[in-house]
């Protein structure tokens, strides 16, 4: 169909103003992000004002509860009346995240700029998913060589081996139960499992052992179930068990994950940088969308942390060695 330009300024030609209308669509964009990411969408955020390109952050030095290493050094005493007060302080490390770019870049014809609503359902259905998707997996997998450093590669991760003669390429339930006793106490109420989909089969059919026999353990609820009526996800031990593709294959070290997210610090600069250009594509007409999402991220834990009492360590990323 033959279309009339207008006179002014409007919608069917890029450079009379076409490219304004993504603009209205950047910050449901970046709510998006935010809702796509699984585990992006469940970690502490850490705003980043204007004029810095991170942030620096103190936090204590931890790595034993044992007296004298609690908070890094910090110790309490009892004695008698007018005794002399021994003096303890606590170690401080830094955390320090320096922010790296997420970009996605797309070209749309004029015709569909005509449009705000194609537009929108265009813009805001796939790229939040995709940048929610490369989050997650940088949460999960990242390297911290411009991107974040994920749990995978995190020093403060527990892996727990695996049983004695166990069978190649298998979960078993003596797996599960070590793993979630390696999770640092405090962390068992935020903490969440991640797992491949691949899982499933395994977990629904876990067993105690029983002499040469067994039962199932039910460790595992699905959505819907008597025992988990009216959550989206499935449960393990009553925390989240919500599958994502960034976990590895099963019996392969990050197959699955419990991870209490909220040990996990995020940065950004709380909004979504976005650009056109009618110049990149003009002998096509097309307009040239960049968004840039300035963000970093990395385990805020440095190294498990050996308990008080028990010989354990413990963290609040725990996964379970190869089953090769």
């Amino acid at each position: 169909p033959i279309t009339k330009a207008p006179t002014g300024m409007g919608e069917t030609v890029p450079s009379d103003g076409a490219f304004l209308v993504a603009q209205e669509f950047i910050p449901t964009l970046l709510d998006r992000v935010y809702n796509t990411g699984v585990v992006f969408s469940r970690c502490l955020k850490q705003p980043i004002g204007p004029g810095f390109n991170g942030f620096k952050i103190p936090a204590i030095s931890e790595t034993s509860r044992a007296d004298g290493s609690r908070w890094g050094g910090i110790r309490a005493y009892w004695g008698a009346e007018a005794a002399t007060i021994t003096a303890s302080k606590p170690a401080i490390r830094q955390i320090s995240v320096e922010l790296q770019k997420l970009f996605a870049l797309c070209y749309v014809t004029d015709e569909l700029l005509e449009d705000a609503v194609a537009l929108e359902g265009y813009v805001n259905q796939w790229f939040p998913m995709e940048m929610g998707f490369k989050l997650d997996d940088a949460i999960i997998n990242g390297d911290g060589a411009g991107k974040p450093l994920g749990i995978m590669n995190a020093p403060g991760r527990v892996t727990v081996a695996k049983e004695t003669n166990q069978t190649a390429t298998t979960i078993v339930t003596n797996n599960i139960l070590k793993m979630f006793q390696r999770c640092w106490g405090p962390s068992h109420p935020n903490a969440v499992w991640f797992f491949n989909q691949d899982m499933l089969p395994s977990l629904m059919t876990l067993t105690i052992p029983i002499g040469t026999a067994g039962v199932l353990a039910n460790l595992y609820q699905f959505p819907g179930s008597p025992l988990n009526y009216g959550s989206p996800y499935g449960t393990i031990l009553g925390r989240p068990a919500i599958p994502i593709e960034q976990c590895a294959t099963l019996g392969t070290e990050g197959d699955i994950i419990l991870m209490d997210c909220s040990q996990y610090i995020v940065g950004d600069k709380g909004g979504m940088n976005a650009a056109s250009s009618i110049h990149v594509q003009f002998l096509t007409d097309q307009t040239a969308f960049r968004w840039v999402y300035r963000v970093n991220g990395e385990p805020i834990w440095h190294s498990p942390l050996t308990p008080f009492k028990g010989s354990a360590t413990l963290s609040p990323y725990v996964t379970v060695a190869v089953r090769a």
